[in-house]
């Protein structure tokens, strides 16, 4: 299979591979002129990339063939996630991006057991690891790993989306009556490892977000996220 590589400039028939990329195909691959890759725009297009000429910082290919990334989902999802301990913010961000989520978006509440420290250097890394997931697993988009928001931060994003399933501890409606079978855009919402206050949690209702559960045991904080995307997908449809 060919690799596959993003980058937003393509113009016409020829396109341009720079930077990390173009290091790691040029150099560790040891690409050769005439080789095929596969070339992403970001925004869910993919081309059939040819070498035309490899320099020391560019990649140069002529390019054919455009066409929708079959591997982007009808359902447009942001996961909120509880911002969880050492390094499961990680787990969560590449799973979440190999099964279609858009964005992802931790977030701190009262019983986070972690706070805010260096976010803006983690959000690189963060960043980085979404990428790699992005092309391991095909997508055509370069899902965002947003910086942390408080809880309380929440509602005011509430409007960007036709359902937002709060994913409570003490349960809720069936997930299966809550998600739009037509996909839309989605919010799910997962908690940390303590949990959610209930003053949190009524906070959350209060601005609309549907409180769901996802059965009868009680899931890690980094597996619920995980759980809950999956389940999403299942029901529109995208993992059939």
């Amino acid at each position: 299979m060919p690799h596959r590589y993003f980058t937003s400039e393509i113009s016409g028939d020829t396109a341009l591979l720079t930077g990390a990329d173009a290091h790691h195909l040029g150099k560790v691959m040891r690409a050769r002129i005439g080789e095929q890759v596969i070339l992403c725009d970001g925004s869910g297009f993919d081309y059939d990339g040819v070498i035309t000429a490899i320099e020391p910082d560019q990649v140069q290919f002529s390019v054919a063939n455009k066409r929708p990334c079959t591997a982007e989902p009808k359902a447009k999802v942001t996961v909120f996630a509880g911002y969880p301990k050492q390094d499961k913010l990680e787990l969560i961000l590449q799973k979440s991006v190999e099964l279609g989520a858009e964005r992802i978006v931790p977030f701190f509440s009262r019983f986070c057991v972690v706070t805010p420290k260096k976010e803006d250097q983690k959000n690189q890394r963060y960043a980085r690891i979404a990428a790699e997931a992005a092309k391991q697993c095909g997508r055509g988009i370069l899902p965002e790993v947003e910086l942390p928001l408080n809880i309380s931060q929440l509602p005011g994003r509430f409007s960007e989306f036709d359902a937002i399933l709060f994913f409570y501890e003490k349960g809720g409606r069936p997930l299966r009556q809550c998600v739009p079978a037509e996909g839309g855009r989605i919010a799910l919402i997962t908690g940390a490892e303590g949990g959610f206050s209930e003053e949190e949690a009524q906070a959350l209702i209060d601005a609309g977000a549907i409180p769901v559960g996802l059965g009868p045991r009680i899931l890690r904080c980094e597996t619920a996220p995980i759980a809950a995307l999956a389940a999403v997908m299942t029901l529109t449809g995208d993992l059939e």
